[in-house]
């Protein structure tokens, strides 16, 4: 399983081996489920980066599986939403046609490039998933940056990067998909 994605998925401001992909792992082996985890995210990447090095990454790790995680720099710089599509869209077409499954997953951002923006970016990832036909994961913050009692307690100083704590519910969200995938019926 590759996972591509940017400082969320790179244990950016954590101590290592306690973030969600790592998490992941240490899942897997309790549950004997053999399978590899290659964590191919950078912080700081955009689906322009992620792009630029998926073919590499497919040809060097032959992943049955590809996890993408890629957005929320594009929406912080404030990159046109056709460019952060069109780099989704290459993205699961390239792992498909290497053989892979693909999971896209999701995020959100503040209104900062106004509300429209922010609703669009989000509503983005669905809709590659549904054109490209892949499995989806809405919203990888879900029950953090969302949570009506107190999102900032889930979140770094920076207010942009989840602390240690977080990330096992980052895990729970991407969980379901994944054991699906893994299950013996490979649904």
């Amino acid at each position: 399983m590759l996972i591509v994605g940017d400082s969320l998925s790179a244990e950016y401001g954590i101590a290592r081996g306690s973030g969600w992909v790592a998490l992941l792992e240490r899942r897997l082996a309790d549950r004997k489920i053999a399978a590899g985890v290659i964590n191919a995210s950078i912080s700081g990447d955009t689906t322009s980066g992620g792009r630029a090095r998926l073919t590499a990454l497919l040809a060097q790790h032959r992943p049955t599986h590809v996890v993408i995680e890629l957005g929320g720099n594009d929406a912080l710089r404030g990159l046109p939403l056709k460019q952060t599509e069109a780099n989704l869209v290459a993205m699961t077409r390239a792992a498909r046609e290497a053989g892979a499954k693909v999971l896209l997953v999701g995020m959100q951002v503040p209104p900062n490039y106004g509300a429209a923006y922010a609703r669009d970016f989000a509503a983005l990832f669905a809709q590659v998933a549904q054109a490209e036909k892949t499995a989806l994961v809405p919203f990888l913050l879900a029950g953090i940056a969302d949570d009506p009692a107190d999102p900032l307690r889930w979140f770094q100083p920076d207010r942009i990067h989840p602390v240690a704590a977080a990330h096992p519910r980052i895990l729970d969200n991407v969980w379901p998909v994944l054991q699906r995938w893994l299950s013996p019926s490979g649904a």
